[in-house]
Parts: structure tokens; sequence; C-alpha cells
């Protein structure tokens, strides 16, 4: 189980460190869907496949009741992009399987994304409409990433969303991600790294760790405990191993007797103690009263058991030190999925004019033309809208925050947005961008989005 650690307060923590090591996902370009490329065959055949074209990622709605969510996985895409390729082995497989033709294999197999790609940075707010990635190339190489795009940027900002939530009820507090057994094991790692630029201090999840330099945590499970002769004698074994500021889990059996026993062999110097159940609220405090009449008024608590953001907000009175998260923040906290969609808003036409295009479809609606997007404040720099131009800028007042980052120009990937320093720029953009919301952002109440999106010229004044 993580140990919270002397973490302070998450505004003086970055938790990802300055570590130069890069890690390379395997070749990307089957984990799409099949149609994606019977249609990139039917526009060859038909001569379209390389017009231009104008691809956005956005959100109809945020999920029922959410204010706010928050992008990420833009730097696990990229990174995932520059490994879209299709080898021998995925060429083999759709020739096997009679997925499209040759001429179709024959165009894969020197497959690169040439176009470029923009958006929100990674860790930012975002609405209803916000145009969050803008994939612009031709129609052939766009069409492609469209499942592969879309299954990182929908679970990715599920968790970080949920795990914004949940940052902002612990009030301070750090909060630790824990929930790798409860994802498939890609996931686990995705999910840690979302955590992490929602705000989670620390993640239990090693390959997290390795991958993106994210703070690691740990100490021992009930298991453990279990496994001597004694609880005393477990305490004693993780206390010499690890040392006397390690935290120590108390209740898998008698919760006053083990918090004793803790501080009999530890002394002032224990660093936290760890409940995982019963009534937090009413055990936390009788805990910190236990604690601090043995003389251990340092040692910290941490709790842990099936948190979401409103158990930790039950327990903002409570003199809990750390939350450990699980369940449900890798799981979205009961928005799995950010129903984000990849639509294409403009093409080139015949004459060789890019010309704007859009879903008719009713409840399923799409707005043409290419998006470009600002943020309105106030003169206290509190947002108040969601400025969404199409075909150009919307009109600025003046203090107006430009969203849109360029990711790719040119089939090149620019600097700083995947690895370590990716996760470091995420997590400082999320903290600056959730600052910046009315502070009924940070609600749990049911409502509307926190700002209004004015999609089109009439911006407000």
């Amino acid at each position: 189980m993580p140990d919270a650690g002397r973490t302070g307060g998450l505004a003086r923590v970055v938790p990802v460190n300055q570590r130069s090591h890069r890690w390379a996902p395997p070749p990307t370009s089957l984990m799409t869907d099949h149609y994606e490329l019977t249609m990139l065959q039917a526009a060859l055949h038909a001569g379209t496949a390389h017009r231009r074209s104008v691809f956005e990622v956005f959100a109809r709605r945020l999920p029922a009741g959410r204010r706010y969510g928050v992008v990420a996985g833009t730097g696990r895409l990229l990174e995932g992009l520059e490994s879209f390729c299709f080898g021998d082995e995925q060429l083999r497989f759709l020739a096997d399987t009679g997925v499209v033709n040759r001429s179709t294999l024959d165009y894969l197999a020197g497959f690169r994304f040439t176009g470029s790609i923009s958006g929100y940075a990674e860790g930012e707010a975002y609405f209803p409409s916000s145009p969050l990635l803008v994939v612009e190339g031709t129609f052939a190489e766009a069409c492609v990433l469209e499942t592969y795009f879309l299954s990182v940027l929908n679970y990715d900002s599920a968790v970080a969303s949920a795990a914004s939530r949940m940052v902002g009820a612990a009030a301070g507090r750090p909060c630790i991600e824990m929930g790798s057994r409860r994802a498939h094991e890609e996931a686990a790692v995705a999910a840690a790294r979302a955590a992490v630029i929602g705000g989670f201090d620390s993640t239990s999840n090693l390959e997290a760790g390795h991958r993106y330099g994210i703070r690691t945590v740990g100490t021992a499970a009930h298991s453990f405990t279990l496994l001597h002769d004694s609880e005393e004698d477990a305490f004693r074994a993780q206390l010499e191993s690890m040392g006397r500021d390690t935290t120590l889990l108390v209740d898998t059996y008698d919760v006053e007797t083990a918090v004793r026993t803790a501080v009999a062999l530890a002394g002032p110097e224990l660093g936290g103690v760890r409940l995982d159940s019963g009534d937090l609220v009413t055990q936390a405090a009788w805990v910190r009263g236990l604690l601090d009449e043995l003389g251990n008024r340092g040692t910290r608590i941490t709790v842990t058991s099936d948190l979401d953001e409103y158990a930790i907000a039950a327990l903002n009175a409570a003199p809990v030190d750390a939350f450990g998260v699980g369940t449900r923040v890798v799981t979205g906290s009961g928005a799995p999925t950010s129903s984000m969609v990849y639509k294409l808003v403009a093409r080139e036409d015949s004459s060789g004019e890019l010309r704007p295009v859009a879903k008719a479809a009713r409840g399923k609606a799409s707005v043409g033309g290419r998006k470009h997007a600002l943020r309105r404040r106030d003169e206290k720099g509190t947002a108040t809208h969601e400025l969404v131009g199409i075909g150009g800028l919307p009109d600025d007042d003046g203090d107006d925050r430009p969203l849109m980052e360029d990711f790719v120009r040119d089939g090149e990937l620019l600097d700083g947005w995947t690895g370590p320093a990716g996760v470091r720029r995420a997590r400082e953009r999320h903290a600056a961008s959730v600052a910046e919301l009315p502070r009924s952002a940070r609600r749990l109440s049911e409502g509307d989005p926190v700002i209004p999106t004015v999609l089109g010229p009439e911006a407000p004044a």
C-alpha cells in the first residue's frame, strides 16, 4: 500500500523526476477499427484519399453533472503516433485476413503521418464543443488515426477529470493513485499518468514510474501482517526493513491494539498509519486522538477503502493527512469515458478548395469548418466564456487566453509534449487552468458547465 510520505501541500509537489529515459510503445497501427481501413481502401479507389482534410476531436457534452473536463492522453497518443506504422507482421495479418486489397497494402507499407496536429494542451480544462485536437493532413493519413486517438483521449481524460474532482475535494491534502489491480494492465499505467496530471501526488504503479518518471510509493498490505506469527512481528519486520518513517497498516485485527503496538515499537518517529475499513470519519478522529495521547503528534494518517470525491469531501473535517484512491479514479468515478468524437470538418473539393463539411444527423450534428479557441477572462483573471471561432480566431478583447498549441508540424513531433517532461508540463497546465475557473467549478453537486461555450462569430462583450 502506498505511503503518503512527507509531501506537504500538492501545490508544492512536482512528482515527476528529471530523468531523460524515453519509453517507446510497440506498433499502434492495428489498434484501430476494421472500417477505418476499408474506408481508406474505398477512398484510394475513388481517388479522394489524398484530398486535404481537417478532423477535430471534441465532446458534445460533459458527463452528467460535471462542471468541467480535463484533457489527458495527448502525450500518450503522440508517443503512439511515432510508432503508428505497418510493418511486415501487420501487413501479413491484413493480407491473410483479407481486410484490404493489394493496392491498399502497398499504400500502408509506406505509411507515415506527414500532416499537422494542434489542440488544447494536455491538462487544460475543457467544455462542450472545445476543439481538443485538430488533425490536418490527407484524408488517408488522418482517417486511420481516429480509433487510436479516441481510445487514448476518451479514457485518459475521464481519469484526469475524476482525479481533478478528487484533488479539489481533498483541499490540499495529497491523493495517491492505487487502482492498478482494478484495470487492464496497460490502462493501469495510463490511469496513473492521467491521475497525476489531474493533480494526484503519486502512484503505486511502478511501470508508470518507469515510463513517465512519476513518484511511486508503497509499503504493505494485510497479507504481510497475516504472514507473521503476530502483528508485532510484522510491524517490527517492516520497521527494521523500511525505517521508522514507514506507514503501518493498523486495521488487520484490532485498531487500538495495533496503534499502541506501532507506537511502542517506533516511538514518536513513526511515519504514519493507514486505515482501510470501517467508519473512516469516526475512526480517523479516534486514532488521531490516541496517537496524540501517546506522544505521536507527527505521525500521519492515510485512509483508503473505495474512496471517491464524495467520500473524500465527507472526510474534510477529519484529521486525515492523505487519501489512497483506487477503483473510482481508474474508472472515471462513474464516467469511464469522455464521449469524445472525431469528425471531418473540412476537406478539399475537386477544384482544390478547402470546404467546411458537417454531419446533420439529429442529436449528433457537427459544425463544419476548422475551429480556433480562446478563453475569455474578467478583470480578476477568472474565466467567463469558452470562445470557439470557425475558420479563424474569435475576436479577442485584449485579455483572452489562446488555447490551441502545436504538437506536430509537417509530420515532425515538436518537443516537450511526451515522456516525463510532458507529464510535468501537463500537470502544471492543469493546476493553472483549474485555478483560472470560477470557484463553483469545484462543487460536487450536479450542475451545468461552469462557463458557457460560444461557438461562432458572436463573442460576448
